[in-house]
């Protein structure tokens, strides 16, 4: 079996890791990949564009890692041609491409979530923002994990919608919920959900949460106050009703739907939804796996995922983000990256040092901006699992290398 995995970072990477465990007659090919995975398997370029790079390999099984591909109608292509697909359709894409859609949805399907207002006027918006005080302020569209601003106050919400405006944008001005967040996503074939163990990002660049958002800068899993109950009530009052709403418009979701939570006293809300596996969460939680996702992934392309009962490991897992000088405003490439050889040969069952933003440079592998790198490890407990990612982190380095110090502390 041909299995074609889509994307260059270090979720997918995580995927390709996680894939080899199952053994067997397989072939994984990524497109693009990067020099991580073209170590393991071979990468193609996604040329002359990414879905014809995918046909070309004529697979059995295509699995797509980012959101921008889905956005853009990649699995349409796919389901044209008749190649099963890991991801959803862009009708169903949209739950994540517009979050003024995904408020309509949740709407319609009762799913608790905060309150929000659309403006299309940049004038309308900031008067909203600046009279409702303290709020968030979301652009409605793909911004990689960045087009969301957390206003304490008038002032600093109005200057949000400044920031974020462009033209022919559209804002959402959001209640501000209080609580602790959690990422709980799940398998979905349009109509079959199954969730997979909780995780929680940690956005801000900064220890302490605080500094800009980024794409995620570390992930534990589980969090200590996600409970099974948790999950449960997730996948009943959320997941299942949003997958129901999505096929009731003729838009069934094909792929991970992610719900992104707030833990409020009033029970969960959603403040998002995305239509692929998180990065960084990703890498936490297939770590864990302990049972062949392939069948996972192609039952759900198939629409057959009922009766699927992945098997996972019960240690913690805690993945840290290993970021580029400047991220993420103006991130820095091409500085040399040490200490991957040595680090290779201790990598194992429950130890990844994942690849994202590197490049191959006159036979060194250096940095290529963003988020460079992931490692991710087990352990019993968040304090183990920290203290083994860490210390595998601490022998990586490359100039003005950045991370947070305190990934999964708060739950010890």
């Amino acid at each position: 079996m041909r299995v074609v995995v889509i994307g260059s970072g270090a979720r997918e990477h995580a995927l390709v890791r996680a894939l080899r465990r199952g053994g067997g007659a397989r072939e994984i090919v990524a497109i693009p990949g990067n020099p991580g995975i073209a170590r393991e398997e071979r990468c193609v370029p996604a040329q002359p564009s990414l879905s014809d790079a995918a046909l070309a390999e004529s697979p059995d099984l295509v699995i797509v890692g980012p959101e921008a591909p889905l956005a853009e109608g990649f699995a349409d292509r796919m389901a044209q041609r008749g190649v099963p697909c890991f991801g959803p359709l862009q009708a169903a894409a949209r739950i994540e491409s517009s979050k003024a859609f995904a408020k309509e949805i949740m709407l319609a399907a009762g799913v608790p979530t905060a309150h929000a207002a659309v403006f299309e006027d940049a004038a309308a918006a900031r008067q909203h923002a600046r009279a409702r005080g303290a709020c968030v302020v979301k652009l409605d569209g793909l911004a990689a994990g960045k087009g969301v601003i957390v206003a304490d106050d008038g002032a600093a919400a109005a200057a949000a919608v400044d920031e974020l405006w462009k033209p022919g944008a559209r804002l959402l001005i959001e209640e501000r919920l209080s609580g602790r967040e959690v990422s709980i996503i799940a398998l979905c074939d349009g109509e079959t959900v199954v969730p997979l163990p909780p995780a929680r990002d940690h956005k801000r660049l900064l220890d302490g949460d605080l500094g800009p958002n980024t794409g995620g800068m570390g992930a534990v899993c589980p969090p200590s106050d996600a409970t099974e109950e948790l999950v449960d009530l997730t996948v009943r009052t959320i997941l299942e009703p949003t997958a129901r709403e999505l096929a009731r418009r003729g838009a069934p979701f094909v792929g991970a739907l992610y719900a992104g939570l707030m833990l409020t006293t009033q029970g969960p809300r959603v403040l998002e939804f995305n239509c692929r596996l998180g990065d960084p969460e990703a890498q936490a939680i297939l770590l864990r796996l302990r049972s062949d996702p392939l069948p996972l992934f192609f039952a759900a392309a198939q629409r057959r995922l009922a009766g699927q009962r992945p098997v996972w490991d019960s240690r913690t897992a805690v993945a840290v983000v290993l970021a580029a000088h400047g991220y993420p405003g103006a991130p820095r490439s091409m500085d040399e990256i040490r200490g991957l050889e040595a680090l290779a040969a201790e990598e194992g069952e429950d130890l990844w040092v994942l690849h994202a933003g590197t490049k191959l440079q006159s036979g060194k592998v250096v940095t290529g901006g963003g988020r460079v790198l992931t490692v991710a490890a087990l352990g019993t407990g968040p304090a183990q699992a920290r203290a083994r990612a860490y210390g595998a982190a601490a022998r990586i380095s490359f100039a003005g290398m950045q991370s947070r110090a305190d990934i999964a502390a708060a739950e010890m």
